[in-house]
């Protein structure tokens, strides 16, 4: 019932990023559109490591696009659209008259062993994680962090506020 819930979410969600003209409401309503497939795949799925990275790339994909946009897009004031609040109350009713005609939504949806994946699919993912950090590899992810953490400054020294390529400050 909750996938059902997060479906219902997820339509009205899309019906309203089309009527969105403003890049910051597109980049607020895409980043709940991610929360909401993230749920929905953590909801299916028996382990939750797939839909907490692919949200943590959305999220910081999302981060450096609003980065973009602050730097580059005028100061434009947020206009309020007429048809977002009927669209979020006939979406609903609309989902909850087709549950009530297809009973068979409510039921298989209680059936959760179609949506998992099998015990040995985990186990091969749990076993190919934990090598990772055994010891000859373990060397190799000791540099990669290392190196990431290095990159992490250098970055961070390049984009100073004074100096960096996005607007000066006054």
């Amino acid at each position: 019932m909750s996938q059902i819930m997060i479906l219902m979410f997820m339509i009205s969600n899309t019906i309203i990023f089309s009527l969105m003209n403003h890049p910051m409401n597109m980049g607020l309503f895409l980043l709940i559109q991610t929360l909401l497939s993230c749920l929905m795949i953590g909801l299916t799925m028996q382990t939750t490591w797939f839909s907490y990275i692919l949200f943590l790339v959305f999220l910081g994909g999302m981060m450096v696009l609003f980065i973009y946009m602050t730097s580059v897009a005028s100061n434009e004031m947020f206009k309020k659209h007429n048809m977002i609040l009927p669209l979020l109350m006939i979406i609903p009713i609309l989902v909850l008259s087709l549950l009530f005609m297809d009973p068979f939504l409510v039921s298989g949806a209680k059936n959760q062993d179609v949506f998992m994946f099998p015990m040995n699919q985990v186990k091969q993912t749990e076993e190919s994680l934990s090598m990772i950090y055994s010891y000859p590899t373990s060397m190799v992810t000791v540099f990669m962090v290392m190196y990431l953490l290095l990159t992490l400054i250098i970055i961070v020294y390049i984009t100073k506020f004074n100096k960096g390529p996005l607007r000066m400050m006054n």
